[in-house]
């Protein structure tokens, strides 16, 4: 980002959830939940018409995607032995089931990263971006992804 960059941070929690890590030698192997909380980073070079980087009710799509993959559902990875048995335990309603690449916080953190740099891209058309996200599976764990998307408009583009 260039040094006249505008930033601004809009934090998400209380999407309680489970998953396991299932290639793990110790106890995260077995199911085990949290209530995940994000909070994304953005920038822009120039503020909106309202002075905003972000306009913070233009994310509604984005806490709704939230919700839909991480609020009382249970997350598995696309390669867990067992995931035939978790989608049938889906189709029977005793679980609500997101199969992912990885459930980790790091993938999790890339992947709500990506999904607010296309709702971004779509609105702003580049003013404005998502160059961090903090995934966080309570008050002492957490993992981050930072990259500045390769489209977004600096001050030095202009």
């Amino acid at each position: 980002m260039s040094t006249h960059t505008f930033s601004c941070s809009k934090h998400f929690e209380g999407f309680p959830c489970c998953h396991r890590q299932w290639k793990h030698p110790g106890h995260c192997h077995f199911v085990h939940g949290y209530s995940r909380g994000f909070t994304f980073w953005f920038a822009a070079s120039e503020l909106n018409e309202h002075g905003f980087v972000v306009d913070f009710s233009d994310l509604k799509d984005l806490e709704e995607m939230l919700k839909n993959q991480f609020d009382h559902t249970f997350l598995v990875n696309c390669d867990d032995p067992l995931l035939e048995d978790w989608k049938r335990l889906h189709e029977l309603g005793a679980l609500d089931l997101r199969v992912m690449t990885n459930v980790g916080m790091e993938y999790s953190a890339e992947l709500v990263w990506e999904w607010a740099n296309v709702l971004l891209l779509e609105k702003e058309a580049g003013r404005s971006c998502c160059w961090r996200v903090e995934a966080s599976e309570n008050n002492y764990n957490s993992a981050t992804f930072e990259v500045v998307p390769k489209w977004f408009k600096s001050k030095t583009d202009y």
